[in-house]
């Protein structure tokens, strides 16, 4: 057994932490207990900081790490797509491979106890099927011509299988609704309904709504001197137009596992829309890479007035400087200082777990389960983080 103190200890049953407390843990990881001490002198190991779960990465593109560095900011989405078309095959197999294992392991010694990841070719399936990080894979589709829909999932479906040679949970998802014919999206959310998941990008720039609800902006013109099919114009938000193409193949309610992510353009009339037809919707945000593209953030204080049960990702190395929660969950608290470090916790771990269907054994530090320990340091006076702060796994 081991026994772990610090200056707050988050189980997560709810927001608050126990201040001067303790987790006792057996030597595999499971939970025993959780408490507050009686005299953090005498414990036998007592950090300054805050002891959490393990986090969960809802939303990372961990094979795309060798573009680290190779992308510029502020590009837009219009923009980002011409470098990711640019660069993405801009290294060799190897290095793409030791590129995410390097990743994968400092994600992993940084606390992140599971995935949420998006794959379109099979170079992270080894380096995921070995490590010690629970990941469920999304096969990722794109394809703007009708007549490529039924090859676009077939291809999806095949590496769908490597996946599944690997042990690893995998299913088919779509994309975009800008990056895809309206047949591509119905038949690809089909495939991933059919496994219980579906993870979707959605309204994640002002140029992607643009192009959705008008037919017009810079996505719309790249698209067409690119001779590119473009979606049909809606007049509503795009988030409607996916419940739409949805609706096609599935009636409502979806109990599924939907993971709605950026929602940098989310409104209320959307994401009423999408509770009342999605019950086990969840709602990722991936603030870094948000301000790397489009220095703009998600309406966290509406997410949160609606009761939206939100998650945190990384997104990728092609958008961010680095795959690290700490500053993720950091930037969140700092744009958004109503929040405290629990809910924030809540988003990153439980909510997280949640999703993955998971919550049996990751999210929370309860008795039984094995979620991992993570310590967050360098918290100021009142217990929030600071630009100093960093994780940490301590189990």
């Amino acid at each position: 057994m081991k026994r772990i103190a610090a200056s707050y200890i988050y189980t997560l049953e709810n927001t608050e932490p126990v201040v001067d407390g303790f987790v006792e843990i057996e030597d595999d990881g499971t939970v025993i207990r959780t408490g507050k001490c009686e005299d953090i002198s005498s414990e036998p190991v007592f950090y300054r900081g805050a002891v959490a779960p393990g986090f969960v990465n809802c939303h990372c593109h961990v094979e795309l790490s060798h573009l680290k560095g190779k992308f510029y900011k502020g590009s837009g989405m219009a923009g980002f797509i011409d470098q990711i078309n640019a660069l993405r095959d801009s290294s060799g197999r190897e290095k793409k491979i030791a590129d995410l294992t390097r990743e994968m392991d400092r994600m992993w010694s940084q606390g992140v106890s599971a995935m949420a990841d998006i794959s379109n070719c099979d170079d992270s399936f080894a380096v995921k099927a070995v490590s010690p990080m629970y990941t469920r894979t999304f096969i990722e589709v794109f394809g703007t011509e009708p007549e490529d829909c039924a090859a676009v999932v077939e291809g999806a479906k095949k590496l769908e299988a490597v996946a599944g040679e690997y042990g690893l949970d995998a299913s088919v998802a779509p994309h975009a609704c800008y990056t895809m014919s309206p047949e591509l999206v119905t038949a690809a959310s089909a495939e991933g309904l059919a496994k219980g998941f579906l993870s979707y990008h959605s309204q994640e720039s002002i140029q992607e709504e643009e192009m959705m609800m008008y037919g017009t902006g810079e996505m719309a013109d790249n698209r067409r001197n690119a001779g590119m099919s473009t979606p049909p114009v809606t007049g509503k938000p795009s988030l409607m137009y996916f419940i739409d193409r949805l609706l096609k193949v599935h009636q409502s309610p979806f109990e599924e596992h939907i993971l709605l992510v950026h929602n940098v353009c989310l409104t209320e009339e959307a994401a009423a829309a999408a509770l009342d037809v999605f019950k086990n919707v969840y709602w990722a945000v991936c603030p870094l890479s948000n301000l790397f593209i489009h220095n703009m953030l998600p309406p966290v204080d509406m997410m949160r007035k609606l009761g939206l049960r939100i998650t945190v990702g990384t997104d990728s190395l092609s958008s961010n400087d680095d795959l690290d929660m700490a500053k993720e969950l950091y930037c969140l608290q700092s744009a958004f200082p109503d929040v405290s470090l629990g809910e924030i916790l809540v988003w990153a771990c439980r909510n997280g777990a949640e999703f993955l269907s998971k919550s049996s054994v990751l999210g929370t530090l309860e008795p039984g389960k094995k979620p991992g320990l993570v310590l967050i340091d360098n918290l100021d006076g009142s217990g929030r983080m600071t630009s100093a702060s960093s994780s940490a796994r301590l189990v």
